[in-house]
């Protein structure tokens, strides 16, 4: 229910598995240019080997160097497309450094960089899949969860469900969306929404953009949600010490995920 708001969300963006995905994954499309860009140095090896005088070691040795470099360009152009991982500011720039690099035909007479600019712009996403205003429009279904939520007649025990789904999406430090609220100004049932929500999302094995962490891995980064003012502090250390996350591991995680959980490790545990 708190999710409602997604069945106006576009599916090729709430399925956007890697960061070149449309309705294919555009990726085959910067291989098979690296194909030609390994054919062209073929050739001009054979073009220079049939020189008179040629140095056929050391055009091979070059050949074979370039190989190498082409290669090693394109297996980090593809793991860039995956996503799993923040990129660092270098690899961004060496994303587009292979851009410039190679020259690529656009139509007779004419060249173009190896990547288009819509290419470069979502390979250089700093983290996930999705660009800023792919994410804008993941991010309005909140927006459209509110006032579905809010135009039904519910009961009176029930007239708070439109606060409680409403929130999932905010921080405790009134950085979240849609309304930037603080903690203070959300009932316990928002707040206990938010922690199962991520904690959902990180163990979650249905995802085509992730796989699902194991309990250790997401008490992890939910310690760190913690200790950004992302999570309720207090409802974060309940979760870990009673042992929640346990009971809903047992009932819906697959058993590979259910790991031994040090709760010395999570950040920001207080254990009290």
């Amino acid at each position: 229910m708190h999710d409602c708001g997604k069945v106006t969300t576009p599916v090729h963006v709430v399925d956007k598995a890697t960061k070149l995905q449309t309705i294919h994954d555009r990726i085959d499309l910067i291989d098979t240019r690296f194909e030609v860009i390994r054919r062209d140095a073929e050739i001009a090896l054979l073009r220079n080997l049939a020189q008179p005088g040629a140095d056929r070691p050391a055009l091979e040795q070059a050949f074979q160097a370039r190989l190498a470099e082409i290669g090693a360009d394109q297996e980090f152009l593809r793991f860039c497309n995956t996503g799993s991982e923040a990129m660092k500011p270098a690899d961004q720039e060496r994303v587009q450094a292979i851009s410039l690099k190679y020259r690529f035909p656009h139509s007779p007479g004419s060249e173009t960089d190896f990547l288009t600019p819509d290419e470069l712009k979502n390979l250089t996403i700093r983290a996930g899949t999705l660009t800023t205003e792919e994410r804008q429009v993941i991010n309005h279904h909140i927006n459209v969860t509110i006032k579905m939520l809010e135009a039904l007649p519910w009961p009176k025990h029930l007239r708070n469900v439109p606060e409680y789904a409403g929130g999932h999406h905010e921080r405790m430090d009134g950085k979240g969306y849609p309304r930037g609220l603080t903690r203070e100004q959300m009932s316990v049932q928002a707040r206990i929404m938010g922690i199962a929500d991520i904690f959902e999302a990180l163990t979650a094995r249905d995802r085509p953009y992730k796989k699902g962490q194991t309990l250790t891995e997401s008490l992890q980064i939910l310690g760190q949600l913690r200790l950004n003012g992302h999570v309720d502090p207090d409802l974060f250390d309940i979760f870990v010490r009673e042992r929640v996350y346990l009971r809903y591991a047992e009932k819906f995680l697959d058993p590979t995920q259910i790991d031994e959980v040090d709760v010395s490790r999570i950040p920001g545990y207080s254990g009290d």
